[in-house]
C-alpha cells in the first residue's frame, strides 16, 4: 500500500487541514500504516498535483492561513479501484525475531531484556486499543457503516497484540526455564 492511499483513507469522511490530518493518521490509519508528518505533507501536495485531493485555503485572523483538503471524486475512485484489487499479505520484518532466532550467542538476559522492552511497548498498545474500543465501540452493532469497517481494523489490532503478548509469555517462560537449568 502506498501513503497516498492511506491519506485518501484517513480524508475520505471529512476534509481536514494537513495538521488535523496528520493527528487523525496518528490515532486512526497510523495504528497500521506509519508515517511522519512530513512525508504525510509531501505526500498531500502528490497527491493534489494527481487531482486526487483539493485544497482551499482558509484565512485565519492572526495566524497563517490554513489549507483544508478533501478526496476529489477521482479520489474517491482511486481509492474505490485500489479497495477491490487483490492484495498479498505483507511479509514479516521484524528486528526482534532476528534476534532471538540468533539469540543463543549472547546471554539470555540480554534477549530476555529486548523482551520485556517490546512486552511493555505491546502491552500499551493493547491498552491503547481497549481505551479506543470503550470510548468509541461499546455498541459495535449499533455504529454506523464506516464506523463497523473501523471497528474492524480496531479487532484486528487487539487481535494482534493479545497474541503477541500471549508468545512473548511462552518465549519468557521458555528461556528463563532454560536459564534454571544450566
Amino acid at each position: 500500500m502506498a501513503l497516498a492511499h492511506a491519506i485518501l483513507a484517513a480524508l475520505v469522511d471529512a476534509s481536514c487541514s494537513g495538521y488535523d490530518l496528520a493527528k487523525r493518521f496518528d490515532g486512526s490509519v497510523g495504528f497500521f500504516w506509519s508515517a511522519s508528518h512530513q512525508q504525510i505533507y509531501r505526500e498531500l501536495a502528490k497527491l493534489e498535483d494527481q487531482g486526487w485531493i483539493s485544497s482551499e485555503s482558509i484565512l485565519q485572523a492572526g495566524r497563517p492561513d490554513k489549507r483544508l483538503y478533501s478526496v476529489t471524486d477521482l479520489g474517491e475512485q482511486h481509492l474505490k479501484e485500489w479497495i477491490a484489487q487483490p492484495c498479498e499479505p505483507t511479509p514479516i520484518k521484524d528486528d526482534l525475531l532476528v534476534k532471538i532466532f540468533a539469540g543463543h550467542i549472547v546471554s539470555k538476559q540480554i534477549i530476555l531484556a529486548e523482551l520485556e522492552h517490546h512486552q511493555k511497548a505491546h502491552l500499551q498498545k493493547l491498552s491503547t486499543y481497549h481505551n479506543l474500543e470503550q470510548l468509541y465501540f461499546q455498541n459495535p452493532q449499533e455504529l454506523p457503516e464506516a464506523g463497523k469497517f473501523q471497528y474492524l481494523t480496531l479487532l484486528n489490532g487487539i487481535s494482534y497484540e493479545t497474541h503477541w503478548l500471549a508468545w512473548c509469555y511462552q518465549v519468557m517462560e521458555l528461556l528463563n526455564q532454560t536459564i534454571e537449568n544450566w
